[in-house]
C-alpha cells in the first residue's frame, strides 16, 4: 500500500485502506456476479453443444468466485454495488448475445472479460495493504483462474470470430465502465 494510504502524506480526498478495501470487495463481487450471468447466457445458447462442459465449468469456477466475495460482503459489510440487477440482465444479455453469433464469438467474449479482469485483479493486488494478504491471496487464485478461462478461449477459436478486435474491443471498453462505476455506485 502506499504512503499516501496508510496515513502518512495521506492528503484530503485520498482513498483510507478501508476505502480500498471496501471498493475491491464490492466491485470485485459486481464483476464476479456479472461473469457468472454471461455464462449463464452462453449456456443457454450452447449448453446443449459440445461446447456445454466447458462453459459450465467456467461457470462454476466464476460461482466459487462469486461466493467468497459474496461472504466478504456481509464479513465485512460492505455495500454491494446498487447495479446488480442491472448486472443480471446485461450479463445474461452479453453472454446470450456472443453465443448467438456463434461459438467463436462467445469464446471472443470470454477473452475480452478474462483480459479485463487480469489487468483489474493485477492493479488491485498492488493497491491492497500487507494487511490484506489472504484477499491478495484469494484474488491471485482467482485471477489465475480467469487467465484459464481466456486461454480456453484462445484455444477454441476465438481470434476467428468474425470482427475479433472490433468485438473484444467494444467488450473491453464495457468491462472497464462496469468496473469504474460499480466501485462507487
Amino acid at each position: 500500500m502506499t504512503e499516501r494510504m496508510t496515513g502518512e502524506g495521506r492528503l484530503p480526498g485520498d482513498p483510507t485502506a478501508r476505502d480500498v478495501v471496501t471498493r475491491a470487495i464490492r466491485v470485485d463481487h459486481a464483476g464476479e456476479y456479472g461473469a457468472k450471468r454471461i455464462y449463464q447466457g452462453q449456456l443457454a445458447v450452447l449448453g446443449r453443444t459440445r461446447h456445454g462442459p466447458m462453459l459450465r465449468h467456467m461457470q462454476e469456477q466464476e460461482q466459487v468466485h462469486l461466493d467468497y466475495f459474496s461472504a466478504q460482503i456481509g464479513k465485512r459489510r460492505v455495500r454491494p454495488t446498487a447495479l446488480l440487477p442491472f448486472w443480471h440482465v446485461a450479463g445474461f444479455v452479453l453472454g446470450a448475445g456472443t453465443a448467438l453469433l456463434g461459438y467463436r464469438a462467445a469464446m471472443a467474449c470470454t477473452v475480452a472479460v478474462e483480459e479485463t479482469i487480469d489487468e483489474h485483479y493485477r492493479a488491485q493486488h498492488a493497491e491492497l495493504g500487507a494487511d490484506e494478504a489472504e484477499l491478495k491471496e484469494r484474488i491471485e487464485v482467482f485471477r489465475a483462474e480467469e487467465l484459464e478461462h481466456r486461454d480456453i478461449g484462445l484455444e477454441n477459436e476465438a481470434e476467428q470470430a468474425p470482427a475479433y478486435r472490433l468485438l473484444t474491443a467494444v467488450i473491453k471498453a464495457g468491462c472497464k465502465v462496469a468496473i469504474k462505476v460499480s466501485e462507487k455506485v
